[in-house]
């Protein structure tokens, strides 16, 4: 039988026990910056570089505005009234069989940004919505 790459268009969003429907996620970067360093009698005349500290993108999600549904502002919303709400995020890569098989769980996230997206008089496409979301870290699990 023949192995295949998994695919990337079947996954959830979970936040608080809710799964919430997504066109698009973004932004699931880890990045180290190296630190140089070379002390003053090293028989090198070059740095040598050692892991730093872990940096992590913004998290960006899309999804088709709904009529009523206004998870998003209500969670802005927090932030207006200076007590931001973080959520644990879990975002999930699904099998044929609609089972996890990669997942990311994200810490303490937060909205820095909403975008109801751009109008067109003369466009037929379905809006959509976009939430940047910082965090405090993500960790990959293999299923």
């Amino acid at each position: 039988m023949a192995e295949y790459p998994i695919s990337k268009f079947h996954f959830i969003v979970d936040w608080g026990g809710r799964q919430i429907g997504f066109t698009e996620v973004s932004g699931l970067t880890v990045e180290v910056d190296p630190i140089e360093y070379r002390h003053g009698a090293s028989n090198e005349f070059t740095k040598i570089k050692m892991p730093g500290m872990v940096k992590y993108s913004n998290l960006t999600l899309k999804r088709g505005t709904f009529h009523g549904d206004d998870e998003f502002h209500t969670w802005w919303k927090t932030i207006e009234m200076n007590n931001v709400e973080r959520r644990d995020i879990t975002i999930s890569i699904l099998n044929s069989n609609h089972e996890a098989v990669i997942s990311w769980s994200v810490k303490n996230a937060w909205p820095v940004k909403v975008d109801p997206g751009d109008l067109k008089a003369d466009g037929n496409e379905v809006a959509i919505e976009t939430l940047e979301l910082a965090h405090e870290g993500i960790t990959i699990n293999h299923v």
